[in-house]
């Protein structure tokens, strides 16, 4: 294995709304990603990664905090500035390890993007942000720049990276790409007035990529079915797609699409100017000679619906889909070129793995509930031991109006998942949901009635109910 020093750099790479197979190592069947391709063919792609909570706020609050939504407290999208400020994110843990720390893109844990607590350098904009002359806030100063937001975030990326300062660097990176240009309000609601237009779901590539892919198609996996279909292996879902028919909720479908085949080449082609940025960040390490010394992570934020069980534009559902990740990691001190880690790694484990990284001790983990990836480096080794389930969770919120009462709780394991619906199922299970993910992976095949899988559920139900008084420290 390459030598390290002893505090290598540290990047991490977060996407908006990216899907776990929306990169060309990943299976995509067009996009072309060559240099964040590059990461997995130098490194490792991890096939099983996970989101806990499939949403923006939550799940970012999770990637920077260790922990479950449960714990630290938001989870959903609406404004939460003051509580943003007060998260125990590991970046001020890190500047004590002595880091020079950055932030850089979508904060949105809160709609003000104006700078957190733990960063040295920080450049964001208010809420959801703006695609084409975008307002960033650099260091406390809001101005409009023209342009297009994903080169704005590669060229500040960049500059941060630049610096002589001798301190290694912990550099945060997260796109605005995939979302489409939406804003959002205090109440977590999506201003339709600054959608981009109707056949168009509000993605915008750069001019330079607009003809990318035309008439390319990305074939529909066996699970997208109509709705009558899909209610009658999932009976939790019969008011809410009753309710997508409603006028409110039509206003607001129309608007940003429901994955079209147009939609997904308009993601595919925002994608291109992410991948540009990583080769220059690639380059640009590699030129300074701290390519092999830096840590380089890569990852969605949450997952995305293509119209799989009937649902998308739509992230928030404990399916494959959803909770899945594109996760890669080129840090050759670890794992070997092309290595493949089938073992389940959620969002949870970044900020322990990176604490762990910087020279961090167990006290400064103890409130994260995630855990350092550094085994995965040695599996095989006598003591192997690693997760064999994690929980799902979601709250109810008012964003999209279809979505009432739909909150969960879910237990995924190697080879079932369990959802139970919190507020459909209270008094029994007869609208939950049970999986045999190796008999049917693309989860269409509802097995919660079946005197077989009697003693799966109660099983399922057992862990779940743990993992739930683990995830707020019962």
């Amino acid at each position: 294995m390459a030598r390290t020093r002893k505090k290598p750099n540290l990047l991490v790479v977060l996407i908006d709304d990216l899907r776990f197979d929306e990169l060309g190592c990943c299976g995509h069947p067009y996009m072309k990603t060559p240099h964040t391709d590059r990461l997995a063919a130098e490194g490792a792609r991890f096939t099983s990664a996970f989101h806990t909570t499939p949403l923006c706020s939550p799940n970012r609050a999770s990637i920077l905090t260790g922990q479950y939504a449960s714990r630290h407290g938001v989870i959903d999208n609406v404004a939460r500035d003051a509580h943003s400020h007060r998260l125990p994110n590991y970046h001020p843990i890190l500047q004590r390890l002595g880091y020079r720390t950055g932030h850089v893109g979508k904060w949105h844990m809160g709609n003000s993007g104006g700078p957190r607590p733990g960063y040295d350098r920080w450049v964001s904009f208010p809420g959801h942000g703006e695609i084409i002359d975008p307002i960033l806030n650099i260091d406390g100063k809001e101005e409009r720049y023209p342009g297009y937001i994903t080169d704005h975030l590669n060229a500040h990326a960049l500059e941060f990276l630049k610096s002589k300062d001798e301190r290694p660097f912990a550099l945060f990176l997260a796109h605005k790409a995939v979302h489409p240009d939406a804003y959002q309000s205090a109440d977590g609601t999506l201003d339709l007035t600054r959608l981009a237009g109707p056949g168009r779901g509000g993605y915008i590539p750069a001019e330079r990529h607009r003809d990318l892919y035309r008439d390319a198609v990305f074939p529909p996996a066996p699970n997208v079915k109509s709705l009558d279909e899909v209610v009658k292996q999932k009976p939790a879902w019969t008011e809410a797609f009753a309710l997508k028919t409603a006028e409110q909720s039509r206003a607001v479908l129309d608007r940003i699409g429901a994955g079209t085949q147009e939609e997904v080449r308009q993601r595919a082609r925002m994608m291109a100017s992410v991948d540009e940025g990583m080769g220059e960040i690639l380059a640009l390490l590699e030129k300074r000679g701290q390519l092999d010394d830096t840590f380089v992570l890569f990852l969605g934020d949450n997952g995305y619906f293509f119209g799989e069980h009937g649902l998308g534009p739509e992230r928030r559902f404990a399916y494959e889909e959803g909770i899945k990740s594109p996760f890669l990691i080129r840090y050759p001190a670890w794992f070997a070129p092309g290595a493949r880690i089938d073992d389940m790694v959620l969002a949870l484990d970044i900020a322990p793995t990176l604490v762990e990284l910087a020279g961090g001790k167990a006290a400064d983990m103890a409130h994260m509930q995630g855990r350092s990836l550094r085994p995965l480096a040695r599996r095989g080794k006598p003591g192997w031991a690693w997760r064999q389930s994690f929980m799902c969770e979601y709250f109810s919120e008012n964003a999209m109006p279809w979505l009432i009462g739909m909150s969960y709780k879910a237990v995924r394991t190697r080879r079932h998942k369990y959802i139970h619906w919190t507020q459909q199922s209270a008094d029994g299970i007869a609208r939950d949901e049970l999986y045999d993910l190796a008999a049917d992976p693309y989860e269409m095949k509802n097995l919660i009635r079946s005197r077989a899988e009697t003693a799966t559920v109660k099983r399922l139900r057992t862990e779940l109910a743990r993992l739930v008084a683990q995830s707020v420290g019962l």
